[in-house]
């Protein structure tokens, strides 16, 4: 699982069929202290996050899976919005 915050659409006519109907994110990856961590990639969204929420996100097979078409091209795939998270200080 990994963590993104979300920085806008992605809008395309044209699609594969096992897309139809489905939202495309542009999702900056974060680290745990919410510092970006790589460039921004587009994912799909099924569970309809807005702009600027903390999401995770899995990638490869995993997010395919949030697909109902058995075959589909989804690489990577909002599955949560994060409400809080908090991290204890190592000592």
């Amino acid at each position: 699982m990994k963590f993104g915050k979300v920085l806008g659409r992605v809008v395309s006519t044209v699609k594969v069929e096992s897309f139809e109907g489905i939202k495309l994110l542009l999702v900056q990856p974060i680290n745990e202290k919410k510092e970006n961590n790589g460039d921004p990639i587009v994912a799909v969204d099924t569970i309809q996050c807005g702009i600027g929420e903390f999401v995770y996100y899995e990638t490869s097979r995993e997010a395919a899976c949030v697909i109902e078409t058995e075959m589909n091209p989804c690489d990577t795939a909002i599955m949560g919005i994060i409400d809080e998270m908090t991290l204890e200080e190592k000592k």
